[in-house]
């Protein structure tokens, strides 16, 4: 009875094993055979580097495609700016780190599908959520950032521009300005793990239609090779079945971010 237990659970290993190495196609062009090479700079909690490769939301996402097509994620540890060009250059298959989905880059790279919304936050003592609560304060946000110039002609000049998150952040803390439309992943993950924007509430703007970037936040999305319809195609279906399970909200939720980062609705490039 034994041996024939033992015959039917290696029989049935055998065929779970030769069902998913059919299932898997070996179609998906790559820069190396049989692996996913990952370009990925330390971007917590999206791209986590270190002296054994590479961890984090995003490495996570390019991992299950991978091996959803038998293919070895492998990691490529970089500068933020050399990971799009390793994609560009051919030394590697995907790029991570939370980029944005935009016009500009999509014409040297090729984008997957959304992954999770890159939105504007507030942050401010008393927990402002809304564009309206802009009005008649001292208001700061971060030089290059996609709502700066309709919250210049919104604000005028209560509206002041810093030249990083950090200059912005102290000023906050310490009361030179009485709000700031800032990142809120990025502020989110730093104020639950490196002790940042103390007294600070940090909260999703409500839409304001004078300000699109609270209507339609950025979407971020993997960096892959451009015109690798292959690659293109595997990393989309993926994505979608990551979406459908839940896989992405559940690492999204467990780094502290609101669900509503993970509703990315339509996909959309940023002009």
């Amino acid at each position: 009875m034994k041996r024939l237990l033992a015959m039917t659970a290696i029989l049935a290993f055998a065929h779970t094993a030769s069902a998913f190495a059919a299932d898997c196609s070996n179609a998906v062009k790559t820069v190396e055979q049989g692996k996913l090479t990952v370009a990925a700079y330390d971007y917590p909690p999206f791209s986590v580097t270190s002296g054994t490769g590479a961890a984090g939301i995003d490495f996570d996402i390019v991992k299950r495609a991978a091996q959803e097509n038998c293919l070895e994620a492998v990691s490529l540890t970089l500068d933020p700016a050399a990971t799009i060009q390793a994609v560009v250059s051919g030394k590697a298959d995907v790029a991570i780190g939370s980029w944005n989905r935009t016009e500009k880059r999509a014409k040297a790279v090729s984008m997957s599908a959304p992954t999770y919304l890159d939105p504007m936050g507030i942050f401010s003592k008393e927990g402002y959520d809304s564009v309206d609560s802009f009005i008649g304060k001292n208001v700061g946000t971060v030089q290059g950032y996609l709502w700066v110039s309709e919250l210049q002609k919104l604000l005028g000049p209560s509206l002041k521009l810093y030249p990083t998150p950090v200059a912005l952040a102290q000023d906050l803390e310490a009361g030179r300005i009485d709000v700031a439309a800032d990142g809120y992943n990025s502020g989110v993950y730093l104020q639950k793990t490196a002790d940042a924007y103390k007294g600070i509430k940090i909260v999703l703007s409500k839409p304001d239609e004078r300000v699109q970037a609270s209507v339609q936040p950025a979407q971020a999305g993997v960096i892959y090779t451009k015109d690798n319809e292959s690659l293109g195609a595997a990393l989309d279906k993926s994505i979608k079945a990551q979406h459908a399970d839940g896989s992405i909200v559940k690492a999204l939720e467990a780094a502290g971010f609101d669900k509503k980062v993970a509703d990315v609705g339509e996909p959309r490039m940023v002009k």
